[in-house]
């Protein structure tokens, strides 16, 4: 695979509605606009990425695995809509949570850049050109030295 940009998107208020700790199918509501700007990004030749904060897992709401498989429920209706995901990272911990493994603190909990550095370590990311799509102050928080941020 040839090294190229990555766009890095956040979930939760990017590409869905907020509402929560959601992780079924039928709670997927999409952002206006976030399936297009998916597919532009693909033509122009971007990794797509989705990084995602879900202390739901830790606070035992719902598991890794319905996460999972809600992860890809989104990028199979992307699919059909044209646009490609390239890949899913997930936090599942939280400090306050209750599910053993998953009460910790962690280097993968944005604004920290555990999530990002792991998907550059998976996939030939070419640094330059790279930028994350945030919606809140903590996203744009996020810290990886070469990336431009962009808030939405």
């Amino acid at each position: 695979m040839k090294h190229k940009p990555a766009v890095f998107f956040v979930r939760d208020g990017v590409l869905n509605m907020d509402r929560g700790y959601i992780c079924k199918p039928r709670e997927l509501s999409w952002i206006s606009g976030a399936i297009e700007a998916i597919r532009i990004l693909n033509q122009e030749e971007y990794w797509i990425f989705v990084v995602t904060n879900q202390s739901g897992i830790a606070r035992g709401f719902f598991t890794e695995e319905e996460i999972y498989d809600f992860h890809e429920f989104m990028a199979q209706e992307a699919e059909r809509q044209g646009a490609i995901i390239h890949s899913f990272y997930v936090c599942p911990h939280h400090p306050e949570g209750t599910m053993g493994i998953h009460s910790c603190i962690c280097n993968c909990r944005m604004p920290l850049p555990g999530l990002i550095e792991q998907a550059c370590q998976e996939w030939p990311v070419a640094l330059d050109g790279s930028f994350l799509i945030g919606g809140t102050q903590r996203d744009i928080d996020t810290r990886f030295k070469i990336l431009k941020f962009v808030r939405i």
